[in-house]
């Protein structure tokens, strides 16, 4: 019986672990516990907050300042670019990096990269937030993290 119980507590802290290493850093110089772009008048920063044509916002947005450093969350390989536009009157933030590490994949938008290749450890700086506010000035700047499969990544927030 005892192994038992000690067995299951042992699986039960190696979930917790996991669980834990999956939390994102953090990601904003000026943000550190990664706090969710509220409301403005560009709309919301939360998973599934409505946008234009009846579509659901399929990220989360972490507020960052512009020109801020944006550090890798966990250790990360970069698996190269990923570009939130097509449209090329978005040229001054349409940059970003599509990442993985501890077992997610997830792209980070608005991000001008210091590389499109390698590893990067946490804490290490992955690059500078872009000037959103040429773009779309009055909004709360943020960095647009959506993960590869496009669900909810709020859990994995700090």
């Amino acid at each position: 019986m005892k192994t038992a119980i000690t067995l299951s507590t042992l699986v039960l802290l190696a979930i917790l672990a996991e669980s834990e290493s999956q939390k994102f850093g953090q990601l904003c110089a000026n943000n550190q516990n990664n706090r969710i772009r509220g409301s403005d008048k560009f709309g919301q920063g939360h998973y599934g907050a409505p946008r234009t044509g009846g579509r659901k916002h399929s990220g989360v947005d972490v507020m960052c300042s512009d020109g801020a450093t944006v550090y890798a969350p966990f250790d990360v390989t970069i698996q190269g670019k990923s570009f939130p536009y097509s449209d090329p009157s978005k040229k001054a933030i349409n940059d970003g990096l599509k990442l993985s590490g501890a077992g997610l994949c997830f792209n980070l938008w608005y991000v001008k990269p210091v590389k499109y290749s390698g590893v990067v450890k946490k804490g290490q700086r992955l690059g500078t937030m872009m000037p959103m506010q040429k773009v779309y000035p009055g909004i709360t700047s943020h960095l647009h993290l959506q993960l590869c499969n496009k669900a909810n990544p709020t859990s994995y927030l700090r």
